[in-house]
């Protein structure tokens, strides 16, 4: 029992903060609660959260749950329309049907209809017709409806007219009435509405290529184009749902096209090195999903294998380190690995991923001094315009890493992990002992430094004499 709520937990912090529809599922996959959210993670978390208030009936449904499923949506108004058809199609125990259906509205599709009709009403009667629903939030429901009538140009009159009507003119109707639409491509465009409505996505979009193709074939070019515009339409919802999923979504865009990457790095790690001379060194990655940082992804190394003036042999000990992990867990590997420093010290990175099986990771190196951007492909950096979003973007990641790798190195040096031996002379206090490492670099520089560079770097006479007996007489000077 435990052992199942830790796995979903650990599903839940998996699941995107975006747009669509939760399915709970018990112990045999059956699916015993359905819901809409607008923010996916944070709604499902929400009945899992300690201390939260609710009755007898959602304790059980907690108890019982031991998966999540989504779908995702470009929208909140679309999860609502997948929700009821959900909820239509494999009543869940744990939905409670509304109790007064006429105080909300439906989506009304009268298929027993010879040119089938589409529209919102509040009343449910037997009369042959399909209804969804009831909805209890209208608002989504006509921002849901304004969409479909586009993509699915059904009519909505009472009567059959004679003529077109404005809705003909505007695109939400295919024009029956003039005969513009065949009574068998209206029925297509009806099946196609119904399999939208009850959440066959992949049905739908299936279908409408088939049609779109035959069309072709036979030169039916004005039906095949409407097939088009109609899959295109869909295809921008998706579009949307993307957007919506990654806020980041343009500069994440403009960064696939300056690497030429098959698909935006949606998800970017980047790597620091931090050392004072070569000595004292850590590293440190911090990861960005959707152009934001992801804090719990964050991963902090004090370098091992690696010794004096050497950063592209650290860089390749801590790109080793992290990949080599991912690969032996079995996690996903990121979009884009990101090197604070310029071409050798992005090389460094490949060479040790090729090593690893990882060559196909896309890597590129960010110089400090002129924010060029290093790729593997190009010997000539990508110049970065000043102010660009793209920049920016770049810029935010990576000043991110060096904050995080210098946050980690001074934590260390506070706590006295780098015990430099120089505290311990005559004379040397935490303030002197940062000044002399600040002007040698090392605590071996240091004990090899003259009277006179001593007293040049500001200490008294009788503290250089003490620094240089400490020289003299000591061959180990870090721990």
């Amino acid at each position: 029992m435990a052992e199942d709520r830790v796995d979903i937990y650990s599903r839940i912090k998996e699941l995107p903060d975006s747009p669509g529809v939760y399915m709970f599922l018990d112990a045999r996959a059956g699916i015993i609660y359905i819901g809409k959210a607008r923010r996916l993670r944070r709604r499902v978390a929400s009945y899992f959260r300690a201390g939260r208030g609710r009755g007898s009936r959602m304790e059980l449904l907690v108890s019982e749950a031991r998966d999540v499923r989504i779908i995702r949506t470009s929208s909140e108004a679309e999860a609502l329309i997948y929700e009821a058809g959900l909820i239509k199609h494999h009543r869940p125990r744990f939905n409670v049907e509304l109790k007064d259906d006429k105080s909300y509205p439906f989506l009304k599709l009268t298929v027993n209809e010879e040119y089938p009709r589409f529209f919102v009403t509040r009343k449910k009667l037997s009369d042959g017709a399909l209804y969804y629903g009831p909805y209890v939030n209208v608002g989504l429901l006509k921002e849901a409806v304004s969409f479909m009538k586009r993509v699915f140009p059904l009519r909505s009159c009472r009567r059959l007219r004679k003529k077109v009507c404005l809705e003909f003119h505007i695109g939400q109707c295919a024009g029956p009435c003039e005969g513009r639409v065949s009574s068998g491509d209206y029925r297509k465009i009806v099946g196609q509405l119904r399999a939208f409505l009850e959440g066959r996505r992949a049905d739908l979009i299936g279908s409408i290529e088939k049609d779109m193709k035959r069309s072709a074939r036979k030169k039916e070019y004005e039906r095949a184009l409407s097939a088009k515009k109609r899959i295109e339409a869909l295809t921008a919802v998706q579009q949307l749902h993307d957007r919506s999923r990654h806020p980041m979504y343009g500069e994440l865009e403009e960064l696939q096209n300056a690497l030429g990457l098959p698909d935006p790095p949606v998800t970017i790690e980047c790597f620091d090195i931090s050392n004072i001379g070569g000595r004292q060194a850590v590293g440190a990655m911090v990861r960005f999903v959707d152009g934001r940082p992801q804090k719990a992804g964050y991963r902090k190394f004090r370098i091992r294998g690696v010794y004096g003036i050497d950063d592209y042999s650290m860089i390749r000990e801590v790109v080793r380190r992290r990949y080599s992990r991912l690969l032996k867990e079995g996690k996903e590997l990121p979009g884009l690995v990101l090197i604070d420093g310029g071409r050798g010290h992005l090389f460094s990175a490949k060479k040790e991923l090729g090593l690893l099986g990882l060559g196909s990771v896309p890597v590129a190196g960010i110089a400090k001094e002129f924010n060029h951007l290093y790729t593997e492909a190009r010997k000539l950096p990508i110049r970065l315009s000043p102010g660009s979003r793209l920049l920016l973007l770049i810029q935010r990641v990576r000043d991110e890493a060096h904050r995080f790798a210098i946050t980690y190195h001074r934590k260390l040096r506070k706590a006295g992990a780098f015990e430099t031996g120089l505290k311990h002379i005559k004379g040397v206090g935490p303030v002197r002992e940062q000044k002399l490492l600040d002007k040698f670099g090392s605590p071996d520089n240091v004990g090899k430094a003259s009277f006179r560079e001593l007293r040049d770097a500001g200490m008294d006479a009788s503290t250089a004499r003490a620094i240089t007996r400490w020289g003299q007489t000591s061959s180990k000077h870090v721990k």
